[in-house]
């Protein structure tokens, strides 16, 4: 008797789960690498700290000018609307320290950076001043304080500068630099596996045969997987074979924290993949109400976290940064990277769309003369169309119950920049 197996176009199928559902599932299951590892802060952006780092100085060091100016006594101002002179005695330049007495109808001629000598408290911009020989004169509508950086306004001793979690940026760098730190602890790079599986998939340096396909999956994730935190290795192809299969799987849980193939998580008699992970681990599910991406399983072989991501390249992105991409931040106990926010944009066209799944379209975002946000598709949908998210620098993010969108509409948006 034939049956007939389900459609990935099909929004009643049962078993779909919600792309919500799937995100805590996934994030309830991964466990977060407890390993660090020390390393110079020259190798350090990308990733993520092991322990919070404590400053061992105050920043700035020293009560200093923030500007080109001269330095006085507020006291020896003027009223607001006369006029003040005061003797120029010396030029402190920054690095230096003047440690003579600076009487009072006296200043100082002071640069960016350089310490306050003692008893004065306020720079005025050299800009703000008249300077004829050695005397400075300038008016009274000046603030007590002005232009003077306090010791420790930036940073107090002992105070926690960057928190564990903490994804480091160039400024994070810097940061630690102005602190007199040379190394710091991190947590050690995550080793991901990758994998496109299918007989029809090619090396991309072959001679295509009739009906091939070359392999961009697997061209695609490390891409966008080439990062500073993680180690990459690369399991090449595998054929449509369930010995085969399992035999690399088994053999990357070796080794490999999380385990990622593409293609053959669908219900197709050659997709063996999930068949693989039923048969060496634990599969929690295999179907989300996502388009494009409906079949993608998720689950264990031993102690490493699998992903079989579809096939289509399109879906393998859209799965790899709506699922795998929190996953692995998860995993590295990131606690400062959320997932991209989404933001509103108005629609220029109309899409279709029935309730019962997220849809994920690939988008053009751009801003009007008066600031507004505005969106369009690419063009052109299918999972298996490259272009369409080559050409895109957004996800159009359309909601599981929502149904069609007319022109004129707002639609939430993903930029790309908060995700690659």
């Amino acid at each position: 008797m034939n049956t007939t197996q389900p459609s990935c176009t099909d929004i009643n199928e049962p078993g779909l789960l919600h792309i919500d559902q799937a995100r805590k599932t996934i994030l309830q299951t991964m466990p977060v690498l407890q390993e660090s590892q020390q390393i110079p802060i020259e190798q350090a952006k990308g990733r993520c700290l092991a322990e919070a780092i404590i400053s061992p100085l105050q920043v700035p060091g020293h009560t200093n000018s923030a500007v080109d100016g001269y330095a006085l006594r507020y006291s020896d101002l003027a009223e607001r609307n006369a006029q003040t002179q005061l003797k120029i005695k010396a030029t402190v330049l920054a690095g230096q320290l003047y440690r003579e007495n600076c009487l009072p109808g006296h200043c100082i001629r002071i640069m960016t950076g350089a310490a306050m000598p003692a008893g004065l408290d306020t720079v005025i911009m050299q800009e703000h001043c008249l300077v004829t020989g050695n005397v400075m004169q300038l008016d009274g509508t000046h603030k007590k304080g002005e232009n003077v950086r306090q010791a420790g306004e930036d940073i107090q001793r002992d105070a926690t500068v960057l928190a564990k979690g903490k994804m480091l940026y160039p400024a994070d760098i810097g940061l630690l630099a102005s602190l007199g730190i040379t190394e710091i602890k991190v947590i050690r790079k995550l080793r991901i596996a990758i994998a496109s599986t299918g007989n029809e998939i090619n090396k991309i340096a072959s001679v295509l045969p009739d009906g091939g396909l070359y392999d961009s999956n697997r061209y695609c994730l490390h891409a966008a997987l080439a990062r500073p935190d993680i180690e990459l290795i690369d399991l090449g192809i595998i054929p449509d074979n369930e010995s085969e299969l399992l035999k690399h799987f088994n053999d990357a849980a070796d080794y490999a924290d999380i385990i990622i193939s593409t293609g053959g998580v669908s219900i197709g008699e050659a997709d063996f993949t999930k068949a693989a992970l039923q048969n060496s681990g634990n599969i929690a599910f295999w179907k989300v109400a996502i388009k494009p991406g409906r079949p993608i399983a998720f689950g264990k072989i031993r102690q490493s976290v699998f992903f079989g991501l579809p096939g289509n390249p399109v879906a393998v992105l859209i799965t790899l940064y709506q699922f795998v991409l929190p996953a692995l931040e998860k995993m590295l106990g990131m606690t400062d990277k959320p997932i991209a926010p989404l933001i509103q944009a108005r629609s220029l066209e109309a899409m279709r769309k029935k309730p019962g799944r997220t849809e994920v379209q690939r988008g053009i975002v751009g801003q009007t003369a008066s600031g507004e946000l505005q969106v369009k598709t690419t063009g052109k949908q299918g999972s298996g169309i490259l272009t369409s998210i080559s050409m895109a620098n957004c996800f159009i993010i359309l909601e599981h119950d929502r149904d069609g969108i007319e022109q004129g509409d707002w639609v939430d948006v993903q930029l790309f920049s908060g995700l690659i």
